[in-house]
């Protein structure tokens, strides 16, 4: 049996800062999972997540995907994002990264993914691989061509 082994930011425990829940990538491995970097000070940042919410309403309700938002600003803490999230009405999971798994995002993905207004996104598919988008605005539509092949492959 192949042993897949992942990044080490997937075994991450993540808080979701709209519910206190704690959860980790690995354990959502299996869906399709759309991952934004940002920070709340980024106005490229919010435009992309005005674009996400327009493509969760394309996708439809779906238990086999997630969206993730991760903060990736230091200086930034829980409350903070929470109040940001609520303020403008994202619905979906949201987290502030560890300075290691920032780190580790850098070194995967490159330095860009630090830099937020560049809108960095990548999707990770059902076996855990991570497909990094192009860098810039993705509209809605564009996130629905880029997930839906993920989301038509079969786990096994």
């Amino acid at each position: 049996i192949e042993q897949v082994v992942y990044p080490a930011w997937y075994s991450t425990p993540l808080t979701d800062v709209n519910t206190g829940a704690v959860f980790t990538i690995e354990e959502n491995l299996g869906k399709v999972i759309l991952v934004e970097t940002l920070a709340t000070w980024c106005s490229n940042c919010l435009r992309q997540q005005g674009e996400v919410a327009a493509f969760h309403d394309l996708l439809g309700e779906r238990s086999d995907f997630l969206s993730l938002g991760i903060d990736i600003d230091v200086n930034e803490d829980i409350p903070l994002l929470k109040g940001y999230v609520q303020k403008h009405g994202f619905d979906w999971l949201y987290v502030v990264a560890n300075n290691a798994m920032i780190d580790e995002i850098s070194a995967l993905y490159g330095s860009q993914f630090l830099n937020p207004p560049s809108t960095p996104m990548l999707i990770i598919d059902r076996k855990g691989n991570a497909h990094p988008l192009n860098f810039g605005i993705q509209g809605a539509q564009e996130l629905l061509d880029s997930v839906m092949p993920f989301l038509d492959e079969s786990v096994s």
